[in-house]
């Protein structure tokens, strides 16, 4: 009798630990986000600096500003974070300062105490039950991405370092990356390590954390030329598969703009078709997509809202059509009249928000698509400094990267009449069943 009560009792803590191990990971259901069996909606933001913050040794700077601004972003309804999984190489690139410290700061060797920056913020947000997006590498220069891996790897000349390219040059440049098998390995061996890490706080792999949502490729990864395509689609469904036979429970996505992005809409849905590609992104940029003339928000606004409100039905026409579900993981505004200033009004951008999250509200229920959205970006208690533009080392991490002005697109803590459009929105889709 002792033995099968020993027995029961062994299956049932089996039994427990694994349910522990498996429930809070958000997963794809049809086209919707659920977790723990329930439809999942969130309202995010983007909060790329996050892993970097406890790598801080000023305490204020570092960990006390990371739970202080956790803390905030979990009263005002923020429950989902899209995070840096790590910058590549370090000093200048297109004559950009990057962010760091670096990942891997020379081709193929790895600062791993930079991931204990990671580890931090990870094991913070599941405190406060908070889920997170982490991508690999990036498109753009301020964490080195994808050129970094072409200089080191001898494609394209070291001049681009401290030389910005014209639009047209980078594009060339850039466009290299998806057929160079050793900038391609160079990225996986990064890749590799973030998947495999085992948290040094918790002691858990990162694989069994639930508070991962989802594994991203890269910061909006563009083909920039045709001939790039079909290596393109190559590197997204084999990295998708890559990252699928390291780990099975968390959810996979590209990063990507919508068909911008790839300036073909064919093609945007082609490469979201993949069946380890789980959920399809959208980014939204007005200003740097023409959507008004600079300088002249105020009576462009309503044409930047039209052209918002199109571009997302029409990428969302292919999500309904894949049957996958989307989120709306940048969108931005700047502050009234361009200002950079945390005192300047935000009456545009604050309509612009509500608008974006309407996205959230109008779909039929049963027949949501769109689970989340993620404003870019969170800059918390930094400010910029004054008279100067642009980030340079040293200074406080905010939403906006070092290649854009500071305080552009960056939503401060005291922006009051954001965070009440934000909580209003979080509010209303907290109810959705």
């Amino acid at each position: 009798m002792r033995s099968v009560c020993v027995w029961f009792v062994f299956v049932l803590a089996f039994a427990a630990t694994s349910l522990a191990n498996t429930s809070g990971f958000v997963e794809v259901r049809g086209h919707q986000l659920a977790r723990d069996g329930k439809p999942y909606f969130f309202v995010g933001t983007n909060y790329w600096y996050g892993g970097l913050l406890g790598l801080e040794k000023d305490k204020k700077r570092g960990i006390d500003r990371l739970r202080r601004e956790l803390d905030f972003l979990k009263a005002n309804g923020v429950k989902n974070l899209r995070l840096m999984a790590g910058a590549e190489g370090s000093g200048l690139l297109n004559g950009v300062f990057r962010v760091g410290p670096s990942l891997q700061p020379e081709r193929g060797r790895f600062d791993e105490d930079v991931l204990k920056g990671l580890d931090v913020v990870l094991h913070e947000m599941s405190k406060r039950d908070m889920t997170a997006v982490i991508f690999f590498s990036n498109n753009w220069e301020w964490s080195g991405g994808f050129q970094q891996y072409l200089i080191w790897n001898g494609v394209i000349s070291r001049e681009w370092l401290t030389k910005k390219p014209s639009w047209d040059e980078l594009r060339d440049n850039v466009a290299k990356f998806y057929s160079c098998r050793p900038c391609i390995e160079d990225y996986n061996k990064q890749l590799r390590l973030v998947v495999s890490r085992q948290n040094s706080i918790t002691g858990g792999r990162y694989i069994d954390d639930p508070t991962i949502m989802a594994w991203e490729l890269a910061n909006e990864p563009r083909p920039m030329r045709p001939a790039a395509d079909d290596d393109y689609k190559r590197w997204i469904r084999e990295t998708s598969e890559l990252i699928r036979s390291l780990d099975k429970r968390h959810l996979i996505t590209t990063g990507h703009e919508g068909w911008i992005g790839t300036q073909d809409i064919e093609l945007f849905e082609a490469v979201h078709a993949y069946p380890n590609i789980d959920y399809l992104t959208i980014h939204i940029w007005p200003k740097n997509w023409q959507w008004f003339a600079d300088q002249r928000l105020a009576e462009d606004f309503p044409k930047a809202v039209a052209e918002t409100e199109k571009y997302i039905n029409e990428n969302l026409a292919v999500a309904r059509k894949l049957s996958k579900p989307a989120v709306i993981e940048e969108f931005g505004l700047p502050r009234d009249g361009q200002s950079f200033s945390p005192t300047s009004t935000t009456r545009f951008r604050d309509e612009y928000y509500a608008r974006v999250f309407r996205f959230l509200d109008i779909q039929p229920a049963g027949k949501r698509h769109v689970a989340g959205a993620n404003f870019w970006a969170f800059g918390g208690s930094a400010r910029p400094r004054s008279g100067q533009l642009f980030w340079k080392e040293g200074d406080e991490f905010m939403g906006d990267p070092p290649m854009e002005e500071q305080g552009l697109n960056t939503v401060f803590d005291t922006d009051r009449t954001t965070w009440q459009v934000i909580r209003r929105s979080a509010a209303r889709i907290s109810k959705f069943k």
